[in-house]
């Protein structure tokens, strides 16, 4: 294979930097090896670099990896396209995870294997000359055949791509946070189908939707006469999930203290079906998802620390649709491609005004509501052509004062979000304020996307 591409090593260990470059001369053009962080500025304005082989700690006594982080974001404010591999001593799955989230394409753990060096470089500098090129051939789909998980075309969905790729392989307990409507229970099910436990089941638990009474037999199971309705032994949730993935969906809702009684299943890898005292082990994948602050709500004593610790040993977070106008569009296609298949639509598209006024949309809930909003352009419209004319976009709800009020609905939605903000979140004191259930008020929670 021809020598291609010019790397850029940077390491204080001149022994490492003199191996590393024999070694990567067998495959690039030109090796560049620099001893200091700071002449990093003035390599990549002098030499056409395309991949930096970049060390975590360099300053005597320092091994926090900060340093190293400091100069990718240095290195990607200036040349974004340039291709930055870690280089860390110290096998920190927290410091590499944070780091790919910054930008990083990968990291490589000292004493490093040879060829797993060479094939994470040369990877790296094949995305670097697709950057460049803008070679769309082979390029990764947009939308994930197995999951549904959308992906899209925004830097910043391509990161967390980037990072999912990367986890899923471990089994790692993950956090997913964003706001309604973002897609973490599709992100969840890719997380699960890159998983060695893909062949296994997902399965998925709305614990904003399981009433306290309930819980225990909902997640651990129970025995025949366990209690009224019991009869007959039934697996709960966790049973269920074994040797595959758990998915907790808002895992923020949890009371404090049933809180508890999921952190001792988490800890002892095995859960007690109700009305026996026989432990049953169950071996899972955990993932948790919320749309609420939970560091927060440790600080306020609503959320156990040390169940935050651990279910968060990998958190991510996915991005609100108006922070990456660029996939407004490829989602709307998609939605239009799906729903005129289903109202018997097929040759519908959008017009140029058509896509510049939903880019200009806040998209409060996200996904969700835009699928929505083109399922209803679908059905009303009467031409093969949707334009802006086609979509009438209301003052949000959220910035909606009293007086606009005029239907049931928006009534209603008010009184739940006051109530909301007024009890801090807290569902149970919200439900008891305006005389409903539980149930009832996440039900409601959920169709105004709250």
């Amino acid at each position: 294979m021809a020598k291609q591409g010019t790397i850029l090593v940077v390491d204080d260990n001149k022994g490492i930097l003199t191996a590393v470059q024999m070694l990567l001369g067998t495959c690039f053009e030109k090796v560049i090896t620099i001893s200091t962080p700071n002449k990093i500025k003035s390599t990549l304005h002098d030499e056409q670099v395309d991949v930096v082989l970049l060390d975590m700690n360099f300053s005597a006594g320092i091994n926090n990896g900060n340093e190293g982080l400091f100069w990718l974001s240095e290195i990607k404010k200036e040349h974004p396209s340039i291709q930055v591999v870690l280089f860390t001593a110290y096998a920190d799955i927290d410091l590499a995870v944070r780091g790919i989230k910054e930008g990083a394409t990968d990291f490589i753990v000292k004493p490093w294997d040879n060829a797993k060096l060479l094939e994470t470089l040369q990877s790296a500098y094949n995305i670097r000359i697709s950057s460049n090129k803008k070679i769309n051939a082979g390029k990764k789909q947009v939308i994930s055949k197995e999951s549904g998980m959308f992906w899209g075309e925004s830097n910043s969905m391509q990161q967390l791509r980037n990072l999912i790729e990367k986890v899923s392989k471990t089994d790692a307990n993950i956090l997913i946070t964003g706001e309604n409507g973002t897609g973490k229970e599709m992100l969840a099910r890719e997380i699960h189908v890159l998983s060695s436990r893909k062949n296994e089941a997902m399965i998925p638990v709305d614990m904003g939707a399981i009433t306290e009474t309930l819980f225990e037999s909902e997640l651990f199971g129970h025995v025949k006469g366990a209690f009224t309705d019991a009869r007959a032994d039934r697996p709960g949730k966790f049973e269920a999930a074994n040797n595959g993935t758990l998915f907790l969906d808002e895992i923020g809702n949890l009371s404090y203290h049933l809180q508890a009684k999921l952190l001792t299943a988490l800890q002892r890898r095995s859960i007690v079906r109700v009305g026996s005292n026989t432990p049953i082990p169950v071996n899972i994948r955990l993932i948790c998802a919320t749309n609420k602050d939970l560091q927060e709500m440790v600080q306020k004593e609503e959320f156990r620390e040390d169940l935050l610790y651990r279910i968060n040993t990998i958190h991510v977070e996915i991005p609100p649709l108006r922070e990456r106008q660029e996939d407004i569009v490829p989602l709307t296609e998609l939605f239009l491609s799906k729903y005129g298949n289903i109202y018997g639509k097929q040759s519908l598209h959008l017009s140029n005004d058509a896509k510049e006024k939903l880019k200009q949309q806040p998209w409060y809930g996200n996904i969700r509501e835009l699928e929505h909003t083109i399922e209803k352009a679908v059905i009303i419209c009467e031409g093969d052509v949707l334009d802006s004319n086609n979509f009438d976009f209301p003052r949000s709800k959220k910035d909606a004062p009293a007086k606009d009020i005029t239907t049931l609905e928006e009534m209603e939605y008010n009184m739940i979000k006051n109530a909301m903000d007024k009890y801090e979140g807290n569902l149970s004191l919200v439900a008891s304020q305006l005389g409903i259930s539980r149930q009832t008020l996440y039900n409601k929670i959920k169709r105004y996307e709250l």
